[in-house]
């Protein structure tokens, strides 16, 4: 069984962050520090464990910021190559996600020293991410981030560029929605800009994460961005684009489509099968799809499937899944198969009762079946 994702903050590791900040500081009550955390982590899930940890800094670093962030400054471990996700404390001090409370500390007490916040930031984001941290500061600073960001662009740290990125999300997972970006992303497009083409394939994925998020509001205006860069493209950012279309080729949207020569519709014939017909929670459903070309030439496709979810009230919610990217030979037949789980996540809720599979291609339905799913 895997380890349950709230342990990314354990125990261990707040005795660990204790030890580093009364290196820095002689005064810090870390008795004090470990006995408000660990009895009470257990009970909590990861996000809430974040919480709890900068509810406890709040309570017990210094109340001057300045002297608080050369503390914290001085906690962490040397940088490091590679994504942060990988990164674990030591003895050299602290990174990895032990540093999220962190940077939610520098978020509640460093909105009234915003320049020194952003500087403390910098360097968290070397050794975990800010991208969280930072969304209150753009939100309440808002010129202030952008030069900052602006700044940051050309910095040698992927980290610190990917920050640029990843903390102007509008709608990042997790994080704080920037409701002035969802309404106007204008102020993003200059910084993407500048990291379109950045040599790190950590950062590019940002762009084209930040680019999706946008497509879900202004899908013409990432359409109009996409067709601008393009043409001449090398395969780095073709990747990007790409991955930055991912939604508004799910939805069919038709200029994108056209951008990525998938705008003809399935010349041929589709047909689906789900097997079983009758399913668990927990089971899969097999999805079989067969595609029989009628055309003289390769068709360019890309095939995705929709599960129509029963809600509570007898409707149902849509949801697209990414399927299959192919070149449908002429005259050729190909069968592709896909397993999809019926298992509980925390983002859906299934009920039981009919549920419909759409396949569409290029954006087009071609072909529907359905199963149950029963108690």
């Amino acid at each position: 069984m895997p380890e349950p994702f709230k342990n990314f903050i354990n125990p261990a590791l707040v005795p660990a962050a204790a030890a580093q900040l009364l290196r820095q500081h002689a005064a810090f009550d870390a008795k004090a520090f470990c006995e408000r955390i660990c009895p009470h982590l257990e009970a909590l899930e990861l996000k809430a464990r974040a919480m709890l940890i900068a509810d406890v800094l709040e309570q017990l670093l210094p109340q001057d910021f300045d002297a608080a962030a050369r503390m914290i400054e001085g906690a962490l471990a040397p940088v490091d190559t590679g994504e942060t996700s990988a990164f674990a404390s030591s003895e050299h001090g602290l990174r990895g996600w032990i540093l999220w409370p962190f940077g939610e500390y520098v978020a509640r007490r460093g909105i009234a020293h915003p320049e020194r916040a952003l500087a403390v930031l910098h360097a968290l984001t070397q050794r975990f991410t800010a991208e969280f941290a930072v969304r209150p500061l753009i939100i309440a600073h808002p010129k202030l981030a952008y030069a900052t960001m602006a700044t940051w662009a050309n910095d040698p740290s992927e980290h610190v560029r990917r920050l640029v990125s990843e903390g102007t999300r509008p709608r990042l997972p997790w994080g704080l929605q920037l409701k002035s970006l969802i309404a106007d992303p204008s102020p993003s497009w200059p910084l993407l800009e500048a990291l379109v083409d950045d040599p790190s394939e950590y950062v590019r994925r940002s762009v084209a994460n930040h680019l999706n998020d946008i497509a879900k509001d202004h899908p013409e205006a990432v359409a109009d961005w996409v067709e601008r860069h393009l043409p001449h493209a090398d395969a780095a950012r073709r990747a990007l684009l790409r991955h930055a279309c991912r939604t508004l080729i799910k939805q069919g949207h038709v200029r994108t489509l056209h951008l990525w020569g998938l705008g003809t519709r399935l010349k041929g014939e589709a047909r689906i099968t789900l097997t079983p017909k009758r399913v668990r929670m927990g089971e899969f459903v097999t999805i079989g799809l067969t595609l029989t070309s009628a055309s003289r030439a390769a068709q360019p496709l890309a095939i995705d499937y929709i599960v129509h979810h029963q809600r509570r009230n007898g409707t149902t919610s849509p949801k697209v899944f990414k399927g299959w990217v192919l070149d449908l030979a002429p005259h050729a037949t190909v069968t592709m198969i896909k397993r999809h789980a019926l298992r509980v996540i925390t983002t859906r809720r299934y009920y039981t009762g009919l549920h419909r599979v759409d396949v569409q291609v290029n954006g087009v339905a071609v072909a529907t079946a359905s199963f149950t799913l029963a108690v």
